[in-house]
């Protein structure tokens, strides 16, 4: 058969439609032969078996067409002809021809479940990508006329801009989420903001405020500003090493105009609207009062053009050192904070005596970090610093109002199985531990077991090992459903160890060409969030020792997984054994060649 025999079977199906006057969606079975050739490797039509007919409709479709469920009818009646084209033309026996039918007829349903589930999930999706690229252009969902005018404008750009568009954004979103935390109880961060040294200070300067004078600028006079340092005890100036800053009343004067609790305006100090806010006895109220004054002061925003101190630049930076703090797991010791802080600064600013703006950064930046200590945020753990749970609750909140994806454990818990799993990508162990058990709480077992099963049949490497391991956790009270799943192609490993783990009559040890695919399918999910050489070395924890590993990568490269090349690729450029690496180097060039082959066997 010629090399490409879909172009030949295409033009013959399509003949042979016309001659019996037949309706025959020719686009719709052009994709199912590319299918059968590019993505299973049939070497022609005749190759179709029931089996391969199964996969190709619970396997190999699903994970590369998009289609609604409108779709499936046209679908499986381009199958059909296809399997009466086979008959007719003697390509397959009348008999194999009509098993291949009647598999039709057993998969069709579970094949229309099957894209209906993800149809709905990418519709869902869909709609918000596009939402975000409108709210990201600035326009408001509720706003309905403005919603459709931006439809018709992105619908009428080029198909590679509005790609290009749509690949950017989702880079954003997922540049802009952070691990999971848990919250204290909104109580516990009320009292710790009514006892932080930052309340306490504002509320001072507003009391002793009141109402007076101010200069043009809307600042206290020089003896008033005097006067109130002494009120607050700010008279002598903060200081470690060489550095010294006498500017913390200034700080804390425009932070508490920023935030409302004083008002100047036309010469005039008043005290503001806000200011019975952080003293109300109502949690929520007061934390939507604090929640401004700390923006204020941790975000200044000091003008670069104005030239910068370096108390200035380090106050301007400090918003990076709390969120690296929340994203930690563990406490980070100040010098670490320290270093990164100094490579920024040398990266992002111009700085004409290098050395010297050195040295005063690490003083101011101690400076701020005991600050941040008196205001309740930040406390050391050991050699470490960790965010209070005030702290945690208020970078959560500047967080979110940047747009950032900021989960909290607990908030899968009612979510679908495949919104958990996509979830859990972002947390840490413990987190996700606690996540799972949440999730596992609020659901049948039964039914979790089947929604995860699904998610294994239609998610990538990734979503397939994740959702495994939650599968895991749940009783042999599943076993039911884990059976049925064991004759889809993906999901039959996974559940053969499930059933032998749970003691089930119908578990079994997996066969040697199925623990390869399992290694393959667990390396491509880690690559998917984890850097290479990082996969590898969580992969090789379990994998076996020295030379059974060299003869694995004998036969991985034989695997029929997708992932495969990609899998011995990193194996061979990180796996720690030279010999080995080499070895994975060799095979992954004999698995992509192996792909190529199959594409172009006849």
């Amino acid at each position: 058969m010629a090399e490409n025999w879909v172009e030949t079977t295409a033009g013959d199906l399509r003949r042979w439609a016309d001659e019996r006057g037949e309706a025959l969606d020719e686009q719709g079975a052009r994709i199912l032969l590319e299918l059968l050739r590019e993505e299973m490797g049939l070497a022609g039509p005749a190759a179709l078996t029931p089996e391969a007919l199964r996969e190709l409709l619970l396997s190999v479709f699903p994970e590369s067409v998009v289609a609604g469920g409108d779709d499936v009818p046209t679908v499986l009646d381009a199958l059909r002809r296809i399997v009466a084209y086979l008959r007719d033309t003697g390509a397959v026996p009348a008999p194999v021809a009509a098993d291949l039918d009647a598999e039709i007829d057993r998969t069709g349903p579970a094949f229309a479940d099957l894209v209906a589930e993800m149809d709905t999930e990418e519709r869902q999706a869909a709609a918000e990508v596009i939402g975000g690229l409108m709210q990201a252009d600035g326009v408001s969902l509720d706003d309905q006329e403005a919603v459709e005018a931006w439809i018709r404008d992105f619908e009428a750009l080029p198909e590679e801009e509005r790609y290009a568009r749509t690949e950017g954004y989702l880079q954003q979103v997922e540049d802009l989420v952070v691990p999971p935390v848990r919250l204290a109880p909104v109580e516990d961060v009320a009292d710790a903001a009514r006892r932080s040294r930052l309340t306490e200070n504002v509320l001072a300067l507003a009391r002793w405020t009141g109402e007076r004078a101010l200069t043009e600028h809307d600042t206290l006079t020089e003896p008033d500003a005097e006067a109130a340092a002494v009120a607050l005890g700010l008279e002598d100036p903060r200081s470690h090493g060489q550095m010294e800053d006498a500017g913390e009343l200034e700080r804390l004067w425009w932070a508490a105009v920023e935030a409302k609790v004083i008002t100047a305006e036309d010469g005039t100090a008043k005290l503001g609207p806000s200011l019975d806010g952080l003293q109300s006895s109502d949690d929520s109220t007061l934390l939507a009062a604090w929640l401004p004054l700390f923006e204020a002061m941790v975000v200044p925003g000091h003008d670069y053009a104005d030239g910068l101190d370096a108390v200035e630049l380090v106050q301007n930076e400090m918003t990076g050192v709390l969120i690296h703090l929340y994203e930690q797991e563990e406490p980070t010791e100040p010098e670490t904070l320290l270093g990164a802080l100094l490579d920024h600064v040398e990266e992002s600013y111009d700085l004409t005596d290098a050395e010297t703006m050195s040295t005063l950064v690490s003083d101011a930046f101690f400076l701020e970090l005991a600050t941040f200590a008196e205001w309740g945020v930040v406390e050391k753990s050991g050699k470490g610093r960790e965010l209070t749970p005030l702290g945690v609750w208020a970078v959560r909140e500047l967080l979110l109002a940047d747009g950032f994806s900021a989960p909290v454990v607990g908030d899968l818990a009612g979510a679908r199985a495949s919104e958990l799993i996509d979830g859990l990508t972002w947390y840490r162990p413990d987190a996700a531990d606690e996540e799972i058990d949440g999730w596992l709480a609020r659901h049948d077992p039964k039914d979790a077991a089947a929604d995860l099963l699904d998610v294994m049949r239609t998610g990538g490497p990734g979503a397939r090992n994740l959702a495994a391991a939650v599968l895991h956790r749940i009783g042999p009270e599943a076993a039911a459903v884990v059976r049925a799943a064991q004759e889809h192609p993906l999901v039959s490993p996974y559940a053969a160890l499930w059933l032998n783990a749970a003691g089930d009559p119908s578990g079994r040890e997996l066969a040697r060409e199925e623990y390869l695919w399992v290694f393959v399918d667990t390396v491509a999910g880690m690559l998917e969030t984890a850097e290479p050489e990082e996969a590898v070395e969580a992969a090789l924890i379990d994998a076996p020792p020295g030379a059974e590993m060299a003869a694995m990568i004998d036969d991985l490269w034989r695997t029929d997984h997708p992932g495969v090349a990609a899998v011995l690729e990193a194996l061979g450029a990180h796996h720690p054994d030279k010999a080995t690496a080499k070895a994975a180097r060799t095979a992954a060039y004999k698995a992509r060649s192996a792909h190529q082959g199959a594409h172009r066997s006849v």
